[in-house]
């Protein structure tokens, strides 16, 4: 699913005009003058976020946004509100975020509405605080298509690993949750240990690792993440002797979330079996989209867009769920997916 990109100027304004959501101009966000849009990366030691981190200056080029040098929280709530207000000082006059704790940026989010300055979230959805618009995948998704990949790969019998992130975010309890209920629903007889990992590489490892030497019959895994989770588990299945092909009886099936390069490559090998690919491409494409709209006071409603996707209503503003495709040795070649097109 590659889209090519968005022409400037008129075109830029036509395609906005043309969504399938029904987008307006409206005397609110900057007033149509345009304007610099900061932006705030949330950390960069996760695969995931560092390609997303490479996609947005080509995608404001693209866009012709006038993007402000980027700051970057490194999952450090309070580093967020620091730099937003840096932003802030500077000029912005639109801000995109990925707060990686969803609970304590509403105060941050008030300030920013006070200011009417319109706010982008990518991948997470702040729990309060009014947002302009959030760009992200069905989360809930990815927990049910994970449980529905490994349940029928087990049989509906046996256990399993949940890898999860930190709760904290709503990222990891909406995959968590959704995990654990369609396991309890359609593959009762499969026993799931969870593991809050707070999206940390070495507290999954030892995590994993105390599971597998407490339960040896353990079948498979859900990552929440692969950009963290990836390179430790597959270190313990090693170092266990697990490592081995899907033929092999001693296989244990791993489901992954990200999308990124090195999940393809796991699965070519055999080592994984599938991946949920978060589109960091169009991440970065329609945060920077969305900004530049709320800029020239553009609005728009819930329905389908022209991009694949369907906006949503939230209680604290619009959320646009973008296509996150299961990967797996089926189609892990497919070139149109953007973990393929990672140079």
């Amino acid at each position: 699913m590659k889209l090519g990109p968005l022409a400037a100027g008129a075109a830029l304004l036509a395609v906005i005009t043309a969504c399938g959501s029904g987008a307006q101009t409206t005397g609110g966000g900057g007033g149509g003058g345009g304007g610099k849009i900061g932006i705030d990366h949330p950390r960069a030691d996760s695969d995931f976020w560092n390609s997303y981190i490479k996609y947005v200056p080509q995608m404001a080029s693209e866009l012709k946004v006038d993007l402000m040098p980027a700051t970057n929280s490194q999952n450090d709530v309070t580093k967020l509100v620091n730099n937003v207000q840096a932003l802030i000082g500077q000029g912005a006059k639109a801000i995109v975020m990925a707060p990686q704790d969803t609970g304590a940026i509403a105060t941050t989010l008030q300030t920013l509405a006070n200011k009417k300055i319109p706010v982008v979230t990518v991948d997470t959805r702040p729990d309060k605080g009014q947002v302009y618009m959030v760009v992200r995948a069905d989360n809930r998704a990815y927990g049910t298509k994970a449980c529905e990949f490994l349940g029928e790969k087990l049989g509906g019998k046996g256990k399993v690993v949940q890898l999860m992130g930190s709760l904290s975010s709503i990222n990891g309890r909406d995959r968590a949750e959704a995990f654990r209920e369609c396991m309890k629903t359609k593959f009762p007889g499969i026993t799931v240990f969870e593991e809050p990992t707070e999206w940390e590489g070495s507290k999954a490892a030892s995590m994993l690792q105390t599971r597998l030497e407490q339960n040896p019959d353990i079948k498979g895994i859900y990552m929440h993440a692969g950009g963290v989770h990836l390179a430790p588990t597959l270190q313990v299945l090693k170092q266990k002797g697990l490592l081995v092909p899907p033929t092999d009886a001693k296989h244990v099936f791993v489901v992954s979330n990200d999308g990124i390069p090195q999940e393809f490559e796991a699965i070519r090998k055999g080592d994984i079996d599938a991946t949920v690919s978060q589109p960091a491409d169009l991440y970065a494409k329609y945060a920077l989209y969305y900004a530049k709209a709320a800029i020239d006071g553009k609005t728009f409603k819930p329905g389908p867009t022209d991009h694949d996707s369907t906006i949503i209503q939230l209680p604290n503003g619009l959320e646009d769920q973008l296509p996150a495709p299961l990967v797996t040795k089926d189609n892990v070649d497919d070139k149109s997916i953007w973990g393929n097109q990672v140079k």
